[in-house]
């Protein structure tokens, strides 16, 4: 069995962990069968208290259909006192062995909290003991976090120039988390190999404190159309001029067409894993994301693909001016019916 150990606050880095290792972990297999998240709801019981041997229950549920499954426990942070984390002490000392397991120490959102409450040491020794690879997920302070930014940056397939550089920092600010999705964003809209300048990133780098477009992928992948909607008041404001309206919603597209465009080139072909699809669309550094595109390509299927670049090349002719909607909307009924694309 696979034992992890992720800890951190900050959701997008947390969030980009938790993905990275689940792919990692299910590879090729049906996430359907394989794969269990649960969340803080999960853990309430009829009395309305959590509980967190909901994670013990589910670690220990034998494989069905399938020789191997993932948990993957969010949110346990909420258990920070001895008795309420003692079923998952009890999981360490004897898991299954069909179930790989990973545990997530981050901030629960019922109520909401300021402040994390510290990993207790014994839960910590016990993952130790049980062999868990621990990973810390938070950004660094001060000299480290600038550090910390150029090497994300250098991991990327992408080359900054000087002021490329200086123009994300800026933009960032002690937000430094937010270069996860902002790396993406670029990569999609560029292409791998491109040279990004200062201009790229005030382009394609939105304003401090919007979201990352990777949020909206996911709930688009997962046909989750409420969610999705939700996130795109944050990537177009439905406030301020028409002309930077209309220039977020031109940047959302190209990104989304790009994504979609990958697929498609994956489509029928006979690329059977992640490093073979980002060599079939010329990317380099992280697999991440061809990895993503492969699995969704999949997933969806040529017909499903077709429809999805029509209903792109449909919204990019609304917002040129065909169709007399905001820019908001065009991206809003885009947005949902890519999304209900993959719920089926």
């Amino acid at each position: 069995m696979a034992l992890r150990l992720i800890i951190g606050d900050d959701p997008i880095l947390i969030g980009e962990a938790v993905s990275a290792i689940v792919d990692e972990l299910v590879g090729d297999g049906d996430r359907s069968l394989m794969l269990e998240t649960l969340t803080e709801a999960d853990y309430r019981n009829d009395d309305g208290d959590y509980e967190s041997a909901k994670v013990l229950d589910a670690a220990r549920t034998p494989p069905f259909l399938t020789d191997r499954r993932v948990v993957v426990g969010r949110h346990l942070s909420r258990f920070s006192r001895k008795d309420a984390y003692a079923p998952i002490i009890e999981l360490l000392a004897e898991p299954l062995d069909t179930t790989d397991l990973v545990l997530v120490w981050e901030k629960g959102a019922e109520p909401k909290v300021d402040r994390m409450p510290t990993l207790p040491k014994a839960l910590k020794e016990s993952a130790e003991v049980a062999g868990a690879l621990i990973q810390q997920t938070a950004a660094p302070k001060g000299k480290a976090a600038s550090d910390w930014l150029r090497d994300r940056l250098g991991a990327s397939s992408l080359q900054f120039e000087r002021g490329a550089i200086a123009a994300i920092e800026e933009l960032l600010g002690e937000d430094r988390s937010r270069v996860v999705g902002l790396v993406r964003t670029l990569e999609g809209a560029l292409g791998a190999d491109a040279t990004v300048s200062a201009d790229d990133v005030a382009t394609f780098g939105g304003d401090a404190g919007s979201t990352v477009p990777w949020a909206l992928d996911d709930a688009i992948d997962k046909g989750d159309v409420t969610a999705a909607l939700q996130l795109l008041p944050r990537l177009i404001p439905y406030a301020g001029s028409s002309t930077d309206r209309n220039g977020a919603a031109f940047r959302l597209m190209a990104v989304l067409h790009k994504r979609y465009s990958n697929m498609l080139r994956l489509d029928g072909t006979e690329v059977r894993d992640d490093k073979a699809a980002a060599k079939l669309l010329g990317m380099k550094g992280s697999t991440f994301p061809a990895k993503k595109a492969m699995q969704q390509s999949r997933k969806l299927g040529t017909d499903k693909l077709a429809r999805a670049i029509e209903l792109l090349a449909k919204a990019d002719l609304d917002l040129r001016g065909t169709k007399d909607w905001p820019p908001e909307l065009v991206v809003e009924v885009l947005v949902a019916r890519l999304a209900n694309l993959s719920r089926s």
